[in-house]
């Protein structure tokens, strides 16, 4: 673990700052992968969101519906600073404000609600991503504000040619696909055209996890994360 890949430029966002989104975006580019962690207890979740930090990611995302999200990424937050830890699965503005109060950095939603990313980006200054499908979903996210949208779920609409068949009319947008990204396909995902694309279960595989064998997850981590380079 001692070639520990590119930093995040920015590690935090201030409320109301002009420069959210392209922070953000920077952010993106350079880091490329975020591990998506749905846990069942606080103490796996920690583990995991460190075993995938020692490997070199430094976007991390807690689904909501993880038991005990907002102490998860409190903790989180507290013991990898160096990481940005955000908050997935987000359906409604209670569980907007609470992942905020809780510490989010980052926020997804499996879909589009204006008034979602309205609170964060504006209210906030606290980056949202909406999920979309269709090339009409995803004009109206980003012409509502959203500086990119989560494209989900990818797998059902052919992967990575979906994601390439978008760039002539959309590739001004960025696009991070999700639902079916694996450390097998991710570069081709990035390839195509994606700013980024979210992992979830295929970075945690169930006999490592039953184990809890959280360094060969980090190990496994630490492998993807170089393809990516």
């Amino acid at each position: 673990m001692n070639n520990i890949p590119k930093l995040i430029s920015s590690l935090s966002f201030s409320p109301y700052d002009n420069h959210c989104n392209e922070s953000w975006l920077q952010t993106l580019r350079t880091n490329q992968a975020i591990a998506v962690i749905r846990a069942p207890d606080l103490a796996m979740g920690l583990a995991m969101g460190e075993a995938v930090a020692k490997g070199g990611m430094r976007l991390i995302e807690i689904t909501w519906d993880s038991e005990q999200p907002e102490d998860l990424i409190g903790e989180l937050r507290s013991r990898l600073p160096h990481c940005l830890v955000g908050a997935g699965t987000i359906l409604n503005p209670t569980q907007l404000e609470n992942a905020i109060a809780a510490g989010s950095q980052f926020l997804f939603s499996p879909y589009f609600n204006p008034s979602l990313l309205d609170t964060s980006v504006n209210r906030y200054g606290i980056p949202f991503v909406p999920g979309v499908l269709s090339p009409t979903e995803i004009f109206n996210a980003w012409q509502a504000g959203a500086a990119t949208v989560k494209v989900f779920p990818i797998q059902s609409m052919g992967g990575a040619k979906y994601i390439k068949s978008l760039q002539n009319p959309l590739g001004h947008i960025p696009l991070i696909p999700t639902g079916g990204i694996t450390v097998e396909n991710a570069k081709t995902m990035l390839d195509a055209g994606a700013i980024a694309v979210g992992l979830s279960s295929n970075l945690f595989p169930p006999s490592l996890v039953k184990t809890g064998n959280w360094q060969s997850i980090a190990e496994r981590t630490q492998n993807f994360v170089q393809t990516l380079n």
